[in-house]
């Protein structure tokens, strides 16, 4: 007998040791050693047959385990990739990490992306990452056009594997250039949909050939939709912030113009109730000023700046700024009847603005309707004083009795003013010149113009003559005095206080009315009248004398300012009824004179013989028997006592006319 084989031990079964390689995670060689061990041992061809099938069924499941491995990282990546994208708000943020995931998922060399454009009709590059051409970086593709044109227009995938050596998309030369730059062989793109339509591109691609399997092409697809709605999601939240910004600006504005607009509606109402309930000029400004949280206060014209004034005019009556203040002018026409000032505003706002000029309306009524109820007392102030200048034989009691229904002290010392408006030329009011003054009558009167008496001719100049007497009426009864137009003009009996000047009582006058009536008006003023209600006479007298003053400035050329007789030097004694020869003396010479009586000079004597050496120092001190160093003193002395423009000739004669009459005063004490 043949000798007997030796059995082979009980074989384990063929997968056992596959399934352990599958446990282990084993490469595929790992595989192919196991049959390679069992033919070295000797194994039966059945054993390999079945180790051999046991193999390759084990390699077909390790196959499926790493297929699904990979696409559980993959799902595992993008579901990562979707949350970081959903995490981001910044459009330009979400751009970028969407090409960074591309590039980190496909593992290419370089990602891209690029957006549609509706307007151009268009797509171009967005982001890139991994780029290192700017002429790429800033390319632009037609519908269409390359690869990507392509994606774009068909919102379908599409991928090569050598991009120049691809006939299916249509190329460009510019497309061409920034590809070649970039060094770019193989490219997948897959577009970027929301709904219906594709928003733009999104490429991964290496530069060199590389084959994107359809795994790899899903996986793009699929984390190109997260991106699309990642975008959609950043771009509606910056619209939103955009939205919320814009909102929230509105509601400012809305917040502060209903504060501004509740602000003019309580104005409205508070102006409203003191229009009412007759209140005054103070009363508007105390509530403008609560509303507005400022300083407000009526000021006269002449104490508001002429330039914002004009400003005004020119804005047809809104309120202008002027320095830190604004103002707002109250006016009745053309006539000025001051302004509204808001102090320390610099900014206001257009509403509180207009509240302000409401305010300034509401002024102008209030001093209107104060205007209309005063011209009734004016006249009656009017009829007070015709009767003084016309008819001086008026009882004294009954004259006191009328004065005081008008808040009038006639048993005080009162000064005339004679005042008249001037046109641009210098001429009165109706162009007439001092020709159309007249000659003033025997009894110092003359019949009443203006108001209810008009002699002149209508138009410009009675309406010029109408504003100059509400001014002045306005003036005296502020005055606690009188008024009324005559001689086409006015005349003013204001009381003069103790140390009162009739000079600046006409000046003063001048000032306010020339700011009342915008144009320049000459006053002329009458010498101290003591007691108008107790000589009534003295009245008609002074006003004659303030005429004389009047005129005499218009023809000395200083038309629109005011003056007495003793403004004028020794004219001022032709001018005044009292002829004051001693106070023109002493207005003239008083100074030297007090000096030689203290220090027993002989100053005045000097004067006499310096003026009749025809003002020569070397022959007035031959007249005077002194040595010329003496005279020299003595007129230095004089010019000190006399002011610096003593030897001028205006002067000079002044001081020769004094020197004489005080001589002939001295003769005639003698």
């Amino acid at each position: 007998m043949p000798p007997q084989q030796p059995a082979e031990p009980s074989a384990e079964p063929a997968e056992t040791p596959f399934l352990d390689l599958l446990a282990t995670g084993a490469p595929a060689e790992d595989f192919e050693r196991a049959v390679l061990r069992a033919r070295a041992a000797g194994a039966s061809a059945e054993r390999l047959a079945a180790l051999e099938h046991a193999k390759l069924l084990a390699l077909r499941v390790r196959t499926e385990l790493e297929g699904r491995r990979r696409r559980e990282a993959e799902l595992s990546a993008l579901y990562e990739t979707a949350h970081d994208l959903a995490g981001l708000r910044d459009l330009d943020a979400v751009l970028r990490a969407i090409v960074q995931r591309a590039r980190s998922l496909l593992g290419t060399e370089t990602a891209y992306m690029t957006l549609n454009d509706p307007v151009e009709g268009d797509t171009y590059m967005r982001v890139t990452d991994g780029s290192v051409s700017a002429r790429f970086q800033q390319l632009r593709l037609g519908m269409g056009e390359g690869l990507g044109g392509l994606v774009a227009q068909t919102a379908r995938p599409y991928v090569t594997d050598s991009y120049f050596d691809d006939p299916r998309f249509q190329h460009t030369r510019a497309i061409d250039t920034g590809v070649r730059d970039e060094g770019l062989v193989a490219i997948l793109g897959v577009p970027l949909k929301l709904g219906n339509g594709v928003i733009g591109v999104l490429f991964a691609a290496d530069r060199r050939v590389r084959v994107f399997d359809h795994a790899e092409i899903a996986l793009l697809s699929a984390h190109a939709a997260h991106a699309a709605v990642a975008i959609d999601t950043a771009n509606l939240l910056a619209e939103t912030r955009k939205a919320m910004t814009e909102l929230e600006a509105a509601n400012e504005i809305i917040r502060d113009r209903s504060g501004v607009i509740e602000r003019a509606s309580d104005i409205h109402d508070r102006l409203a109730e003191l229009v009412l309930r007759g209140g005054g000029v103070q009363d508007v400004t105390a509530a403008v000023a609560e509303v507005l949280d400022g300083t407000v206060e009526f000021a006269d014209a002449d104490r508001v700046p002429a330039e914002a004034l004009e400003r005004c005019s020119r804005a047809d009556g809104h309120a202008v700024r002027d320095g830190d203040d604004w103002v707002a002018a109250v006016r009745s026409g053309s006539e000025v009847l001051g302004a509204l000032v808001l102090r320390g505003h610099p900014r206001l706002d257009p509403v509180d603005q207009r509240t302000l000029e409401r305010a300034a309306m509401v002024t102008s009524l209030l001093l209107l309707a104060r205007r209309t109820a005063g011209e009734a007392e004016q006249r009656v102030r009017g009829e007070l004083l015709d009767d003084l200048l016309e008819a001086p034989d008026r009882d004294p009691r009954l004259l006191r009795e009328r004065a005081a229904r008008v808040a009038a002290d006639l048993d005080v010392p009162h000064v005339v003013l004679a005042a008249r408006m001037e046109d641009a030329a210098g001429e009165g009011p109706s162009g007439a010149g001092l020709a159309g003054s007249g000659p003033v009558p025997a009894d110092g009167a003359a019949r009443p113009g203006g108001p209810g008496g008009s002699t002149g001719p209508e138009g410009a100049g009675a309406t010029g003559r109408q504003r100059l007497w509400s001014a002045a009426s306005h003036l005296a009864a502020t005055r606690q005095g009188l008024a009324a137009a005559r001689d086409a003009g006015v005349v003013l009996l204001l009381p003069l206080g103790r140390d009162d000047d009739p000079g600046e009582a006409a000046r003063r006058a001048a000032r306010q009315l020339g700011a009342a009536v915008q144009a320049p008006v000459t006053v002329g003023a009458s010498a101290p009248v003591p007691a108008p209600a107790a000589e009534p006479a003295a009245v008609a007298a002074a006003y004659a004398q303030a005429r004389r003053c009047r005129e005499a400035l218009r023809v000395l050329g200083r038309a629109g300012q005011g003056a007495a007789a003793e403004d004028f030097g020794f004219l001022g004694l032709l001018l005044a009824d009292g002829r004051d020869v001693d106070g023109f003396v002493r207005r003239t010479l008083g100074e030297v004179a007090d000096y030689d009586a203290r220090r027993g000079t002989d100053l005045l004597r000097t004067l006499h013989a310096y003026f009749d050496s025809g003002m020569s120092p070397a022959r007035t001190k031959d007249a005077l028997h002194v040595h010329v160093n003496t005279v020299a003193q003595r007129l230095d002395r004089i010019g000190r006592l006399l002011g610096p423009d003593w030897q001028s000739p205006s002067r000079a004669l002044e001081i020769q006319l004094a020197l004489r009459l005080h001589l002939l005063a001295s003769a005639l004490g003698e």
